[in-house]
């Protein structure tokens, strides 16, 4: 069970998001960059840091489950949520993680594939609102030994 929650905890906290948590710009204390010189009308890019921390957590089964995760500033100030759609594959013990992570801006898509590893890696799939057709990274590395805390980087671009 503790495998199956530092995935989740780590899945969580990413991607996302993002994910996981792919969070408005000037929300985020490393707000991205507007649109340089030669870019398309309208193309950003960024790169946002922020720490996922869980809060909610239901297993449907022994290897499907889905978590809700608060995301904060470096002051502890909630910026954005995100969202998790776990399955695991206790044969290969690696996990399929999607993740939707959502602010003011609007939501942000990501998948990942996650492992034992304290780190996860994944990819940016989508959005709506400001985030419209992102596309991008992201990496969460988990912060304590009960998987409830991770550090969030995204690089996107829309």
């Amino acid at each position: 069970m503790k495998h199956r929650t530092t995935i989740a905890a780590i899945a969580t906290a990413a991607a996302i998001g993002g994910a996981c948590a792919f969070l408005v710009p000037a929300a985020s204390a490393s707000a991205g960059q507007a649109a340089g010189a030669g870019q398309a009308a309208g193309a950003a890019t960024g790169t946002l840091r922020f720490t996922s921390v869980a809060v909610a957590q239901v297993n449907y089964t022994a290897t499907v489950a889905s978590a809700q995760d608060n995301d904060v500033d470096k002051a502890g100030k909630v910026i954005g949520y995100d969202l998790l759609h776990v399955v695991f594959n206790p044969t290969t013990r690696t996990a399929a993680v999607d993740v939707v992570f959502v602010d003011q801006a609007g939501f942000m898509y990501g998948m990942a594939t996650a492992s034992d590893s304290p780190v996860l890696h994944g990819k940016v799939t989508g959005g709506t609102g400001g985030f419209r057709g992102a596309t991008g990274t992201f990496v969460a590395k988990n912060l304590n030994s009960a998987g409830t805390k991770a550090a969030v980087t995204i690089t996107y671009r829309t």
